[in-house]
């Protein structure tokens, strides 16, 4: 299991947010419909600054990634994770 230099309590803070768990586990409550068909940096409920932010780590793999990787899938259950392996790659390929 990938080990996070970063809690989400950290991250909640790093996005200006408030990072008590009660406060995390109501933003998500709160904001789950909103996410719920688009990528997270996309959601409406972001500021432009912490979607660049989020945005930027994705890209990047930045320290941050792994986190909002994590938040992602809370926001989007049953979606395979960034990096995860699919059934399509997981396949051997058949020649044509």
């Amino acid at each position: 299991m990938e080990s996070h230099l970063h809690s989400m309590t950290d991250l909640f803070a790093q996005l200006g947010l408030p990072a008590t768990p009660e406060a995390i586990q109501a933003f998500i409550e709160a904001h789950r419909p909103e996410a719920a068909h688009r990528a997270l940096p996309d959601a409406p409920f972001w500021t432009p600054s912490q979607s660049e932010f989020l945005r930027d780590q994705i890209q990047n793999d930045a320290d941050w990634a792994g986190l909002i990787d994590e938040l992602d899938s809370v926001f989007h259950p049953g979606r395979p994770r960034a990096g995860s392996p699919t059934p399509s790659t997981l396949a051997p390929e058949v020649p044509s």
